[in-house]
């Protein structure tokens, strides 16, 4: 059976921890910066794990 070829474009948006979990990056921090607050912007920056449903899909595009 040939191996599964991994979606480049999940794997430019997902990385996956040594644990396990699949992290993303949060929207809403690439333009109109002014009018957001800098704890806002702090808060976006931080990656967020997937949540438990997408979790599933999202490995399978990565080939895990």
């Amino acid at each position: 059976m040939p191996k599964i070829k991994t979606n480049k474009a999940a794997a430019k948006r997902f990385r996956v921890t040594g644990s396990g979990k699949v992290m993303r990056v949060k929207a809403y921090k690439s333009h109109i910066l002014t009018k957001k607050s800098a704890e806002r912007k702090r808060r976006l920056s931080q990656p967020q794990e997937l949540y438990q449903g997408d979790k599933k899909r999202v490995k399978k595009l990565l080939g895990i």
